[in-house]
């Protein structure tokens, strides 16, 4: 290889890894819904349109002041022989004023022993907190807390 042709094609290696990063793929991308996605289309999404009962089986355990938006502890416990007749399916935490209200979903077994979730979440400002519960026969339970951000979060 000649030392001229060698710099001739270093240099066009060079010219397309400078336009490259610099093109826009902004065509191939999928356009972003201006609505976000509410509480209740959520909650019609993962219910498929039936109504959930409010519930006393469901103990959801979430601060009344949270410090940090980005880490708010929450703790969700449903009170369940966990049989393989009777056992909660699983455990959805909603809230309503993050960009998606779909915090986490979590999938049980009989095979948990325990009906319980205990994560952190990030909240974009004061909210409310719903857990939403689907038991192996069907039905939805649902149960929900106000919690007041005071700072950080993703607002």
């Amino acid at each position: 290889m000649q030392r001229r042709d060698f710099f001739k094609k270093l240099g066009a290696v060079a010219a397309v890894s400078a336009v490259i990063p610099a093109m826009s793929f902004a065509g191939d991308a999928k356009p972003v819904s201006p609505n976000k996605l509410d509480i209740k289309s959520a909650i019609n999404a993962i219910t498929g349109g039936k109504e959930p009962k409010t519930s006393s089986l469901i103990k959801l355990k979430v601060p009344e002041i949270a410090e940090n938006g980005a880490v708010v502890p929450v703790t969700v416990e449903v009170k369940s022989p966990m049989t393989d007749s009777d056992y909660v399916k699983s455990i959805h935490i909603l809230s309503g004023k993050n960009s998606n209200a779909r915090c986490i979903d979590v999938n049980l077994t009989p095979a948990n022993g325990k009906a319980m979730l205990s994560t952190r979440i990030k909240l974009g400002g004061t909210q409310d907190v719903v857990a939403l519960v689907e038991l192996s026969n069907g039905e939805f339970l649902i149960a929900s807390q106000s919690i007041k951000v005071t700072i950080g979060g993703c607002g």
